[in-house]
This record gives structure tokens, sequence and C-alpha cells, in this order.
């Protein structure tokens, strides 16, 4: 009976050698299981949305009616400047672009709304997703006093990991609704 124990606990000590892992102790379901290193899913979206952005141009769409803005396109055009506040980065930024207003007056946004036309709003649409809503009422200088452009530059430079166009709006206590890799703007029309 001795030499029965003796060779169950020689048995169970072999066992146990045979799963210690780095120096652990116990049986192999109590080791943490070594996992592979999440990908920088952060890198990854910013080489999309750089991809993405670089060869999309901006579609702004009101109606049937719709025009294509690539930052070639958009660098002819008269620009306005301004410095803003952007509370993420805690410093004035200068900003340089297109007003918005003068890109959806060609497609049948009224400059002076009245009426039926403060129907009207607009989603602006990054290459991430990210979605922005504003009524056309506040991109029309006529009605309120901040000013929305598609940006192209930033401190006199060509816009990088937030670009090549964004859209930028004077006037908020913080830019959460300054769209990145701006992709697309559409007006519709509320019920």
């Amino acid at each position: 009976m001795q030499k029965r124990a003796v060779a169950i606990v020689l048995v169970l000590s072999l066992s146990m050698i045979s799963v210690r892992v780095a120096g652990q102790q116990g049986p192999i379901s109590d080791l943490p299981m070594r996992q592979p290193p999440p990908p920088d899913t952060t890198l990854m979206k910013q080489q999309a949305n750089q991809n993405m952005s670089a060869s999309a141009p901006l579609r702004i769409t009101v109606g049937k009616k719709s025009s294509e803005w690539t930052p070639a396109l958009l660098a002819a055009l008269p620009h306005t400047s301004f410095t803003v506040y952007n509370e993420h980065i805690k410093s004035n930024q200068t900003y340089s672009g297109v007003e918005l207003i003068a890109l959806l007056a060609p497609l049948g946004v009224s400059e002076k709304p009245h009426g039926k036309d403060l129907r009207f709003y607009m989603v602006a649409a990054g290459a991430d997703g990210y979605k922005a809503v504003y009524s056309v009422a506040e991109v029309t200088p006529d009605l309120h006093d901040a000013t929305i452009i598609v940006a192209d530059t930033l401190d006199g430079k060509p816009l990088a990991e937030s670009g090549p166009l964004q859209l930028i709006a004077t006037g908020e206590k913080r830019p959460a609704r300054w769209v990145r890799n701006l992709v697309s703007i559409k007006v519709q029309e509320a019920d």
C-alpha cells in the first residue's frame, strides 16, 4: 500500500512539473493564455481615411443636383481665412478655405433663405463615417454670424491628418461639428 501511495504522489508531481510554464505553478487551465497584441486600429483608420479621402472628391448633393470638388478645384476659388480656438488641442489655429454657401448656392440653396427655405438642413460626412448636421440658416451669412468653410489649409499648409478637406465653423465652443476628411454634404428637407 505504501508503494502505491508513493507511485500516486510521484505521478501527480510529474504532471504538475509538466504544466509549469516560465516559473509559474498550477494546472495549465490556471495559467494566463498569451494573446497576440491587438492591431493598432488608430493607425489603420488613419491610413484608410487618407487613402479614401485622397482618392474621393467631396460630393455635394442638393435634391437631384450634385457637384464634386477636389482640393485642386477648390484651390482655384476665392478663399476665406480665420483663426479659431481648437478646444481639443487647446490652441488657436488658422484655417483657410471656401465658404460653404459658395458651393451650395450654384446647386439651388438660397443665400438669403426665408420661409420654406428654412426647412432645409445639411449632413456633412467624413471618410470615417462621422457626421454632423447644420441648418441651412447656419451656413448663410445673411442669417447667421458664424462662417462655415470647406478648409484645405491649416496655418498656411495643406491639411495633413485631417484632410485633404475639412469642414470648419466659427462661433462654436468646441470643434464637435467639424468634420475631418470631408467626403460628402447632402442637403435635405425636414418633414
